[in-house]
């Protein structure tokens, strides 16, 4: 079920010290974005990119 509100994670590589983005998947369904925010602001702004673009973002850094 996908609702209007995003569920964010963080990686589970992401490290302790902060430096970490939030992504929220569930909204890939509906909308077919994904939205992503820095995890020291939660409350601040959040970057709406296509599930398109996430996806070759991604594979990009495991091709790495």
């Amino acid at each position: 079920m996908t609702t209007d509100s995003p569920h964010w994670f963080k990686s589970s590589y992401s490290n302790n010290g902060g430096n970490c983005v939030e992504v929220a998947h569930n909204l890939v369904p509906a909308l077919g974005i994904v939205p992503v925010r820095d995890s020291k602001v939660p409350a601040g702004p959040a970057l709406a990119v296509s599930a398109a673009a996430f996806t070759a973002f991604v594979d990009a850094v495991k091709e790495r």
